[in-house]
């Protein structure tokens, strides 16, 4: 069964409603470790203090602050569990804004809430008002050490927690967005709107993945069977871009043209596939 990572309750007004929170979403990869080329033994980085020149165990660990002098002040958990805030039990919605003003930039971590038994009925309202409303809830809550806001918006029957990144937080790189001095001409734009709209299609999310973890997955699984040759994946040779037109022209007819294939090989009756989310454990 899966964990939750959070506990506790979700309030707007004097509506109070007992839920939890589960990881909506998490990075599935291939792990490699550090492994002896000559034993084949995974290699392991023990615990070393320098002062006292030993290993030390685990039970003699503890949580640090390294201050300016570079000295350690000592946190005791039961110290960080003592000033941890309201929102650490409570999740106090603050205000509801549009959907369309928050930008997916700000958007960190996913989760799903998901209400007890007694609150469903609370849960249920708090959904059918944001799903009408067209409004995103805006919120603080507690988790590993850290008051997040978060935003509380309906996704499939249900609601989701989207982690926020902090105005500090959103970084800047060097000429972004510098774009006033370059001239386009109209027909490259003609042609450029023309080749997105032969490239646009719904949105299908079993459409993709990830083909270098698939590749990784082939390469053990031969290994594993004593292969040793592997085909790589296909390398396309672009050249610079000289003649932009050109390049537009030929990128449409060649989209236009795959895309009429396409047409012909899709089997009757296949139509948008919903894929239902589930909470790993």
């Amino acid at each position: 069964m899966a964990s939750s990572a959070w506990k506790g309750f979700i309030s707007f007004g004097l509506v109070s409603i007992p839920i939890r929170l589960y990881a909506a979403a998490r990075s599935s990869t291939i792990r490699l470790h550090q492994v002896h080329n000559v034993c084949k033994t995974r290699l392991k980085q023990p615990l070393f203090c320098p002062t006292c020149n030993r290993i030390v165990e685990r039970s003699e660990v503890v949580k640090g602050y390294e201050d300016d002098d570079g000295k350690y002040i000592l946190l005791d958990p039961a110290e960080v569990k003592a000033i941890e805030p309201e929102s650490a039990r409570n999740m106090e919605i603050l205000s509801f804004v549009e959907a369309a003003q928050i930008d997916p930039l700000f958007f960190d971590s996913s989760y799903f809430m998901v209400a007890e038994e007694q609150g469903r009925k609370a849960y249920q309202l708090l959904l059918k008002t944001l799903e009408d409303s067209g409004r995103v809830g805006i919120a603080k809550v507690t988790m590993y050490q850290r008051e997040h806001t978060v935003f509380i918006r309906p996704y499939d029957h249900g609601l989701a927690v989207h982690t926020m990144y902090y105005e500090n937080e959103i970084r800047e790189a060097p000429g972004y967005g510098k774009n006033e001095n370059i001239k386009l001409n109209p027909q490259e734009v003609k042609l450029a709107n023309q080749l997105v709209a032969t490239l646009s299609e719904d949105f299908h999310l079993e459409k993709y993945h990830d083909e270098f973890q698939a590749r990784l997955k082939s390469l053990i699984e031969a290994k594993q069977k004593g292969k040793q040759t592997i085909h790589g994946a296909p390398e396309k040779h672009r050249a610079p871009v000289i003649d932009m037109m050109e390049a537009l022209k030929k990128s449409l007819a060649a989209t236009q043209s795959q895309a009429k294939q396409v047409g012909r090989a899709k089997p009757a009756g296949s139509g948008r596939r919903r894929v239902p989310h589930r909470v790993a454990s």
